[in-house]
């Protein structure tokens, strides 16, 4: 079991590139549970689009749903006296809004995931120097002062993997999802611009 001394005791060990790979897991975990909580929002309560259409065509309020499709046809249900010109501008504009709150941050999750590799590299960069400035100063006997380089190298490089791997998975995972949601979304736009 690790304790909080352990922790700060490796990402020591590992050098100064360990402080930014560390803002960049927070920051990628931060989004990626951010993405999590509003795909399971827009997906978990939704009603069926058969029930949306008869809550439509019969007049009936929605039921309390915080889903993709609820929110465009409640758009629609509160300017239902426009024109079918105006209505269909209406839809295009809510379904313009849920797509951009769809893709926000994605990309900043890739960026981030292909980051911290990167960061890794530069601590293995920055580990393998300090081990040859050990080696022209205290030669090749010195094996103590040659394995603070090479451990700051390996646990920078495993702390660049440590944070890559699963969040290029999330980040696949993310974009999945979001696939599937602008499925919906489309589907029920196309839908409904026929039906005003």
């Amino acid at each position: 079991m690790w304790r909080a001394t352990d922790l700060l005791a490796y990402l020591a060990t590992g050098g100064l590139v360990m402080l930014p790979l560390v803002l960049v897991s927070l920051l990628l975990w931060t989004l990626i549970f951010e993405r999590l909580l509003l795909f399971r929002r827009l997906e978990r309560g939704d009603p069926p689009l058969a029930e949306l259409v008869r809550c439509w065509r019969a007049g009936l309020p929605l039921p309390p749903a915080a889903g993709l499709r609820s929110q465009l046809v409640r758009v629609l249900q509160a300017e239902v006296a426009l024109p079918s010109a105006l209505n269909r501008r209406l839809l295009d504009a809510c379904a313009l809004r849920l797509q951009a709150a769809i893709d926000r941050n994605l990309d900043q999750i890739r960026v981030l995931a292909a980051v911290a590799p990167l960061l890794g590299l530069l601590g293995t960069v920055t580990g393998m120097m300090a081990t040859f400035d050990a080696i022209a100063l205290f030669g090749s006997g010195n094996v103590r002062a040659l394995a603070g380089g090479i451990s700051e190298a390996l646990i920078t490089t495993q702390g660049g993997l440590l944070v890559s791997i699963p969040g290029v998975l999330a980040s696949a995972v993310l974009s999945l999802r979001a696939r599937r949601l602008q499925e919906r979304l489309e589907e029920t736009l196309v839908l409904f611009k026929r039906m005003v």
